[in-house]
């Protein structure tokens, strides 16, 4: 849109169809959004209107909400999901807290999809090898990226707490400061839309993929997650004495009977089982332990104050106004309905068959589709929707016979 049509409140108008566009541009039956396909209005949020400053021609970006003519939100928007769950919260003085922390990979340019990933050619003319987890100097042949990767988030005002080098060769992750969900859901969007846009300027590929490299850690986005009163801003996971509340198991309790239902909300492409199955501290699974990174829900050593629970299933691929959403749902329906988690697990452990989630796509959305829970919290539209769409890209998946089959089964008599 013309910045003048913009500023002039010009409707933005958008098919319904469009917020159930597969990732390879088709389109489920129209009985899922509508016979008529009729339009949303996209109304631009007045805090979330930004000036691109990696564009060399003034351009703008802003972010909208997708609603019905009639003017409440569509139930088809992730982003007015995560306004639902979060009024939720509201109606009960109550208001979530979250922080995402989003890995990713920056390669070289990969033309040939057929060809593996590479690390980018670094200043000194070498390619990382993958021994740089955590090194204070791994990211300096990337340096002038990165420092304007840094400029582009100040311009956008994208607080950042922590970047580092991750395990993964090339692998790189950020951790945003907490506060409100849906903020942190638009600037997680904001931040990976910044990074592959700053790549290309470089002559970069940055990959959000959950699993871009064999046998290597894969990409998680974890969400921490703490509830407060909307009044006061205490941590109603912690009481006077600092020990944990009834309303922390309860949230926990809540994560664990959701968590298995809502799997493909958190792992929403083949890809996703990838980094799954392969778990480099990436558990597939429903436990809640204190501090160990193989259960999927862990409570981070942190003081009272801080006491928060780590969904760590989310992979970098997902939505982040949706699994943020799913998640807070989870949460919010076990404070609800009082439910009791588990006992925590530490140390080497075995998933009981209760705690254990779907490790596929097919299974996910199976599971997805027998959840009366899903339904309930997110609507039949949506959730039925978002199968259908998903399931127009796993039969895509399955379309393609991958080089493993023909390297390993043809020889097969």
């Amino acid at each position: 849109m013309t910045a003048e049509g913009f500023l002039e409140g010009r409707r933005l108008q958008l098919a319904r169809g469009v917020l159930l566009q597969c990732i390879m541009g088709g389109y489920p039956p129209s009985r899922f959004y509508g016979s008529d396909d009729g339009d949303l209005a996209l109304v631009a949020d007045p805090k979330q209107i930004h000036r691109l400053p990696w564009s060399q021609q003034p351009r703008a970006l802003a972010i909208c909400d997708a609603d019905e003519l009639t003017g409440e939100s569509s139930r088809l928007s992730t982003r007015g999901q995560l306004k639902a769950v979060v009024a939720r919260y509201a109606a009960l003085g109550l208001a979530p807290v979250v922080a995402t922390e989003l890995e990713f990979f920056v390669f070289a340019p990969n033309p040939d999809p057929t060809q593996p990933f590479q690390p980018p050619m670094g200043l000194d003319g070498r390619r990382e090898d993958g021994h740089s987890a955590f090194s204070v100097s791994s990211n300096n042949g990337l340096r002038p990226f990165f420092s304007e990767v840094y400029a582009c988030m100040a311009a956008l005002g994208l607080p950042r707490d922590t970047f580092m080098h991750e395990m993964g060769v090339s692998q790189f992750e950020i951790n945003l400061l907490h506060g409100d969900p849906l903020l942190l859901a638009d600037q997680t969007f904001l931040f990976k839309h910044l990074l592959k846009e700053v790549a290309l300027k470089h002559g970069l590929t940055v990959v959000c993929m959950a699993k871009p490299l064999a046998h290597t850690p894969g990409s998680s986005m974890h969400i921490h997650q703490s509830v407060v009163e909307a009044d006061s801003g205490r941590n109603v996971f912690s009481d006077e004495a600092g020990e944990p509340t009834a309303t922390f198991r309860h949230f926990i309790g809540g994560q664990q009977a959701c968590l298995a239902d809502f799997t493909a909300l958190f792992a929403p492409n083949v890809n996703s089982y990838q980094r799954l199955c392969h778990p480099f501290a990436s558990p597939n699974n429903a436990c809640w332990s204190h501090n160990n990174r193989s259960a999927g829900l862990r409570i981070p050593a942190s003081s009272p104050v801080a006491r928060r629970v780590e969904n760590r299933l989310p992979g970098a691929d997902a939505n982040p106004y949706l699994a943020i959403a799913a998640s807070l749902a989870a949460g919010l329906y076990g404070i609800e309905h009082r439910l009791e988690p588990s006992a925590a697990i530490q140390g080497e452990f075995e998933v009981p068959d209760n705690l254990s989630l779907p490790c596929t796509l097919h299974a996910a959305l199976e599971r997805l589709k027998r959840s009366h829970l899903a339904k309930e919290l997110f609507g039949t539209e949506f959730i039925e929707g978002y199968i259908a769409s998903k399931t127009l890209e796993l039969t895509s998946f399955f379309d393609e016979i991958t080089p493993w089959e023909r390297r390993v089964l043809a020889a097969q008599a």
